[in-house]
């Protein structure tokens, strides 16, 4: 089996993702700022430590993310050191919503396709656990403007990476993923709600705004197929 660098390898995603790829028999290094057991140190932001990191892997997965134009700067420094194949984490609809994080997120798909290695890119709609903390936070109201969200689980994302790790570079996106189910967004907070026993009313919002439209235009959802397994629910439970 070959040699993966994962990038963001202590993360949400990062961490079922390690998991899958050690499974298979893979060795993993998971780049870090720190230093420790199963841990390779080094700064994408800096490109401290980056190029000895990258030196003998065949494949890197990507999934470390920044804010902004920091985002942008930790994949060119990653991008220093060629290597076979890499598979890079995006998110759905990022060339139809406006949002300035989304612009970074695609300016990054641009660098890897323009680096001359052989590349993947995996688009994913909004993870659980990112709307559990949008849920979650401390205000008067749970705020869930009115629009449908294809929420996907980090383990359905973490086997589908694994896959695509030992598949030839696609040189372009792999077809999107997202999850089982196409809900309102006010359905999943009241199912949060119930779940996690919170009385906070529920407020069903329209936002005006070029964002809000191209979310309500269905522009965060997956065209065809869905891909996951774990509904809301059973991330909830």
């Amino acid at each position: 089996m070959s040699t993966i660098l994962v990038t963001g390898g202590t993360g949400t995603l990062g961490r079922p993702t390690v998991d899958h790829l050690r499974a298979a028999g893979h060795e993993v290094r998971v780049l870090s700022r720190r230093t420790g057991p199963g841990l390779i140190t080094g700064d994408l932001t800096t490109g401290r430590g980056i190029d000895a990191a990258v030196d003998g892997a065949h494949t890197i997965v990507h999934l470390a993310t920044g804010l902004g134009r920091r985002d942008v700067q930790q994949a060119r420094n990653l991008l220093r050191v060629p290597v076979a194949h890499v598979v890079v984490m995006s998110i759905v609809g990022i060339d139809r919503i406006p949002l300035p994080y989304y612009r970074s997120k695609l300016e990054v798909e641009r660098l890897v396709a323009e680096s001359g290695t052989p590349y993947t890119i995996l688009r994913a709609t909004q993870f659980h656990n990112l709307l559990d903390r949008i849920f979650s936070l401390r205000l008067p109201a749970i705020l869930a403007p009115s629009v449908t969200l294809q929420p996907i689980a980090v383990e359905d994302v973490a086997v589908r990476l694994s896959e695509l790790v030992e598949q030839a570079p696609a040189n372009g996106r792999a077809p999107d993923i997202g999850g089982p189910e196409r809900r309102r967004l006010p359905e999943l907070a009241r199912e949060w709600a119930a779940a996690r026993r919170s009385r906070r009313p529920i407020m069903p919002l329209r936002v005006p705004g070029k964002t809000f439209r191209a979310y309500a235009g269905g522009a965060a959802l997956v065209d065809g197929p869905t891909y996951g397994t774990i509904t809301f629910a059973e991330y909830l439970g």
